[in-house]
């Protein structure tokens, strides 16, 4: 599935801004990126939901542009989840094969097997309002998978969920999506979760595809200052004009670089730059250090740097801040 050079406004203010994007059966491409970004218009769009007032959706050599919803072969799972409260799970799972016209002995195949897919077997009797979160969202994605789509679009569909579920679900998923070997899109402004999830991520920003790539090659060069924010990235330095910082000349003049967290290193005084540890907390369970380069002085900065259980490291400690070659990374914007 591509779309190629699409745009969409709505009354007269741009949302999507000429986006070329392709997904292959078997892959999951996440779009990441804050809300009002996009990615919701582009899955609406891909889904026929949405019209483009430029570009093309397309499968293969079949343009999908001027088709309705029904007949696109898609299958598009909301955050709400959005389903019937008056039917039990099977009367949701089999609804849209029903105003199909499918049988009923293949409408009843087609949501058992959906339902063993997503892990809920044997609920078809099951009432939607005696469901909790997690499985109110597996009956919705059942729902898309019993139509057997080409490509699957996922519109933050764990978004509602509390976090500790939403992380086990989004293994659960990644899982499921690439048992099924279908194309997904997958949209999120979470980057853990597109790194779970990913075979390539692409950052939206202002309608634009900011950065695309594998998470290996988005998270080691972000491109730009919105990409690197999106992706969680902490570490950006704002240069002087002659492209020095409390660290030093990083550049050869004025701009944004990235201080790679994962390459940065905390030794003994004189190890690299002087700098005096703020703070330590955990972040995905590891001990960061924040540590503080200049001081509270005008150009003075905080960086944040991992480190490992054996250290112990404590606010007030001096260390040295050891910044070795490939841990700065220029960003544009």
């Amino acid at each position: 599935m591509a779309v190629e050079g699409l745009s969409v406004s709505f009354d007269g203010v741009p949302v999507l801004d000429g986006v070329d994007l392709s997904v292959a059966p078997g892959e999951v491409l996440v779009l990441l990126g804050p809300s009002g970004c996009g990615k919701s218009t582009l899955l609406r769009t891909v889904a026929g939901l949405e019209l483009p007032t430029a570009g093309r959706v397309r499968w293969g050599d079949e343009d999908l542009t001027g088709l309705p919803t029904h007949l696109r072969q898609v299958g598009l799972v909301f955050q709400d989840h959005a389903l019937f409260g008056h039917r039990d799970v099977a009367g949701n799972v089999g609804f849209g094969l029903r105003v199909a016209g499918a049988e009923a002995d293949v409408v009843a195949h087609r949501v058992a097997r959906a339902l063993e897919l997503v892990g809920l077997a044997g609920f078809e009797g099951r009432r939607v309002d005696t469901l909790s979160g997690g499985e109110a969202q597996r009956v919705a994605l059942a729902r898309s998978l019993a139509a057997a789509p080409r490509v699957l679009l996922l519109d933050e569909p764990l978004g509602s969920l509390d976090r500790a579920l939403r992380e086990r679900l989004t293994g659960d998923l990644g899982v499921l999506l690439r048992h099924l070997g279908l194309a997904a899109v997958h949209v999120t402004h979470d980057h853990d979760e597109a790194f779970v999830l990913a075979d390539r991520i692409a950052v939206l920003g202002g309608g634009r595809v900011d950065r695309i790539g594998t998470p290996d090659e988005v998270w080691s060069e972000p491109g730009t200052v919105h990409a690197a924010r999106c992706l969680g990235h902490d570490n950006l330095v704002v240069l002087e004009a002659d492209g020095r910082c409390a660290l030093g000349r990083l550049a050869d003049g004025p701009g944004t670089v990235l201080l790679r967290a994962d390459r940065l290193a905390l030794g003994a005084p004189g190890e690299g730059a002087s700098a005096t540890v703020a703070a330590v907390a955990r972040r995905a369970g590891r001990p960061v250090a924040t540590v503080s380069v200049g001081g509270s002085s005008v150009g003075g900065l905080e960086v944040r740097v991992p480190f490992d259980e054996g250290s112990s490291w404590r606010p007030g400690d001096e260390v040295g801040l050891v910044v070795p070659d490939g841990a700065v990374v220029s960003l544009s914007g």
